[in-house]
């Protein structure tokens, strides 16, 4: 413990180097002082504090004392006393101001530190990081991302590379308008940062990123149809469309789908799907039945969204994989297997918006005699065989349907009772459940109904707006509705059917995405439903590549 005379005299003369230096015109010219003032940091508590101050504010007037300087502040850093090193680490940025060489190096010594269990300590070494961001936006960014690392380059420690990660989410990206300046320099400079970080990432911190790249003006609404396809080919990049697909790789399979998902939004933006669609139709739809229960609603419901927005091209491509599907699911004749209804949705759905844009293309596929006046209508083929079988299939579907309706009906009627006798929170909440489940249900038959209904005659019209609203979307209101559901009311017409980025915030969380609803619905009131599906979000399985984090 030190004297406090002793502890006293180091005090003073502290001031005094300080008050010299302060008051000499030419600062370098004391280099006395300010040595007298990196040997004071060897001292007591109160003189540690003290010289802690006093080091980065001389700092630039003393190159030849620099490496020393910095050696003597970073022991201060490293003091066990409490109050030496909150001091210390608030003088770290100071010594970057007029000497930006040191950015990286200061911002590496805080990145150490940023996992403190002390809260005054870890607030200051935020204040520090954003002080040096504000300094030097560049160096600082480019130091902070080394350390979230990247394939060529990974983080050496895994611990500290969360923590960076959680500084960003938290403290940088909240503020990147007053960040980022120059704007447009800034804005692609952290996303090359970004881009090079992704190589490596989890499917959370995928998402995360993402999330934030299109917040940015650079890939905003008015930006142009390249930086719409730097986004998709990001995400092209993670779902690893270039590899051989293996169906028993559950990675690759979850990494595919829920990338499918984030880039929804940007293709309703504008940007090409084709890579995907072309992916999906190569490898994936034919080995459809070897997916993961939950993995094939996801996937449908992706096909679904995705098909508004198809080209011509990739639905020509793509159209003959649907319609083998559809026959899958809308069986030719009652076989005594569960009718998966929010299957026949997604695929009657899909199928329409894809035929709408190749009506043609469904003369050889479903018997139908649509003239275009391209050799690809095939008209002088007898394609009669064919329009008998799907329409034998949609005759069938829709007799299954309307027995479900009358069925969800009815049991829609039970809860209600069952609501108006319930006691218990607990039971009232189990019955609400069983309701929003019969709604969505009822929503998916009449879905259906609506969609075959057209599909009968021989030219018939494909749906290629959106007056369908999926039953799992969210329906808005609007004054043109004026279609029709298959019982007669009047259905409002959806929103744009692309996820918005609020969507996409919240993901297809476990839950939020039953398989199987119509089927749930049924519960209790017919035999056989079956359990839903987990949906999207929960992490994507060991990437396989690169450190092998999990999605």
């Amino acid at each position: 413990m030190t004297d406090p005379s002793e502890e006293a005299a180091y005090i003073e003369k502290l001031y005094q180097y300080g008050e010299q230096l302060n008051n000499a015109k030419d600062k370098s010219q004391n280099v006395s002082d300010y040595q007298g003032i990196i040997d004071a940091a060897k001292t007591s508590v109160k003189a540690k504090q003290l010289a802690a101050q006093l080091i980065p504010r001389f700092f630039k007037f003393f190159p030849d004392l620099s490496d020393h300087a910095l050696y003597a502040h970073l022991d201060l850093v490293e003091e066990e006393e409490l109050g030496v090193r909150v001091q210390a680490i608030r003088g770290l940025p100071l010594f970057c101001k007029d000497t930006p060489e040191h950015v990286g190096k200061i911002v590496d010594i805080l990145v150490q530190i940023l996992g403190s269990e002390e809260f005054v300590e870890r607030d200051a070494v935020h204040k520090a990081l954003m002080s040096l961001l504000r300094q030097d936006v560049k160096a600082s960014l480019t130091a902070l991302f080394k350390h979230i690392g990247s394939v060529e380059e990974p983080s050496t420690d895994d611990a500290i590379r969360e923590k960076v990660i959680n500084f960003v989410r938290d403290k940088v990206f909240p503020v990147k308008t007053e960040l980022l300046k120059p704007q447009e320099e800034m804005e692609r400079h952290i996303t090359d940062l970004i881009k090079k970080s992704l190589e490596d990432v989890t499917g959370a911190e995928f998402r995360m990123f993402m999330d934030f790249l299109k917040s940015l003006s650079l890939f905003g609404d008015q930006a142009p149809p390249e930086r719409m396809k730097e986004l998709i080919g990001i995400i092209e990049g993670q779902a690893d469309l270039d590899a051989q697909f293996n169906v028993s790789d559950a990675d690759h399979v979850d990494r595919l789908i829920s990338c499918l998902h984030i880039a929804l939004p940007i293709v309703v933006g504008g940007a090409p799907s084709g890579k995907f669609l072309n992916y999906i139709n190569k490898f994936i739809l034919p080995v459809f039945d070897q997916l993961p229960e939950e993995r094939k609603v996801d996937l449908l419901k992706s096909l679904a969204e995705f098909s508004p927005y198809t080209t011509p091209q990739d639905s020509r491509q793509i159209l003959p994989s649907i319609v083998q599907l559809l026959k899958k699911y809308m069986p030719w004749k009652k076989s005594g297997e569960e009718t998966n209804f929010t299957y026949v949705e997604c695929l009657l759905y899909t199928f329409h918006h894809l035929a709408h844009k190749v009506p043609n293309a469904t003369n050889s596929l479903c018997g139908y005699k649509i003239v275009t006046g391209q050799p690809s209508d095939r008209l002088g083929e007898d394609f009669s065989e064919n329009f008998k079988d799907f329409t034998e299939r949609l005759n069938n579907i829709e007799e299954l349907t309307r027995a479900t309706i009358k069925k969800l009906t009815q049991g829609m009627a039970e809860h209600n009772k069952s609501m108006a006798a319930a006691k218990t929170d607990e039971a009232k909440e189990k019955i609400k459940t069983q309701k929003q489940n019969t709604t969505t249900g009822l929503r998916t038959c009449n879905n259906i109904l609506a969609m075959t209904k057209p599909l009968h005659a021989k030219t018939p019209s494909f749906i290629g707006d959106k007056i369908i609203n999926l039953s799992w979307k969210e329906t808005t209101k609007t004054k043109a509705s004026s279609a029709t559901t298959a019982l007669g009311a009047k259905r409002p017409a959806t929103a744009a059917n692309g996820a918005n980025n609020n969507a996409l915030k919240k993901g297809r969380g476990a839950g939020s995405f039953q398989n199987q609803l119509v089927n749930r619905a049924l519960e209790g009131l017919s035999s056989g439903g079956r359990g839903g599906g987990r949906g999207r979000g929960r992490g994507w399985g060991g990437r396989g590549r690169g450190r092998g984090r999990g999605y």
